[in-house]
């Protein structure tokens, strides 16, 4: 499966991240609705962190590609690569050095951070240029989903088909390749969880008043919000500070 003979096309679309919804759901304008995600069983609390989503996609030989959410911008060994967003300088060391696996794909999420340009709220971690990186999911491809058509594996990808790690295996891998997660904040029954909106707002706080990822010591700036998901992944959906502000704002000026 090296690069040379690979689909890129086709690889980047099996390979997107699919999108997360939101833990309370979201109508037009960033306002919630009173209508929360059912969980089940414990439910993991982790911090989402406000970076760039990229991927390390890791292949067998040694060969690997490196991308954002939407394109792909390097492959190992390029000499000339794509700047944008500091993913390559970000995650090329550590992508020469993790394992390969056996066959197929094994693919890296991880939120880049921090520096001057990645995202808007950059200064909430640093107060220079010191660029992060956290782990948050990883999920393994097989050779045969690249040889369907172009559609098939939208269709695949958007239902849901990806093969994601559980949280133990998770785990496992970080632990095994030296790459450190996105902290983990608690875990909770799904009894716990706050349905009204006002109600999540005072859990986002209560759990995540800071962030834990903060690049400099000087700095202890505030996190984007928290990504609920259930060990094995089946449920997952995330809850941001602004989207609960922006609601209880527009909520409190109807009366």
């Amino acid at each position: 499966m090296p690069v040379a003979d690979l689909d890129l096309n086709a690889l980047n679309s099996a390979t997107k991240y699919p999108s997360i919804f939101t833990y309370h759901e979201l109508a037009q304008g960033g306002r919630l609705l009173d209508r929360a995600t059912t969980f089940t069983g414990d439910v993991i609390l982790t911090e989402k962190v406000d970076g760039t989503n990229a991927r390390i996609i890791s292949l067998p030989g040694g060969d690997y590609l490196l991308g954002s959410r939407e394109e792909l911008f390097y492959a190992r060994g390029d000499r000339v690569w794509n700047p944008r967003l500091s993913i390559v300088d970000a995650l090329r060391p550590l992508a020469e050095r993790i394992t390969s696996p056996d066959t197929g794909a094994v693919v890296y999420y991880l939120e880049v951070y921090g520096g001057d340009k990645i995202s808007r709220a950059s200064g909430e971690y640093t107060s220079g240029q010191t660029v992060g990186h956290r782990l948050f999911d990883v999920a393994t491809l097989q050779p045969s989903t690249l040889e369907q058509p172009r559609a098939a594996i939208a269709a695949w990808r958007d239902n849901g088909g990806q093969d994601f790690l559980t949280e133990d295996e998770l785990t496992t891998v970080a632990k095994t390749e030296g790459i450190e997660l996105t902290p983990r904040l608690a875990t909770v029954a799904a009894s716990e969880l706050p349905t009204g909106i006002e109600a999540m707002q005072a859990f986002l706080t209560r759990h995540m008043p800071t962030t834990l990822v903060a690049l400099d010591p000087d700095v202890s700036g505030r996190s984007e919000g928290i990504v609920l998901r259930t060990s094995d992944r089946s449920v997952i959906a995330k809850a941001r500070f602004q989207n609960y502000e922006r609601t209880l704002k527009l909520q409190n000026k109807r009366h």
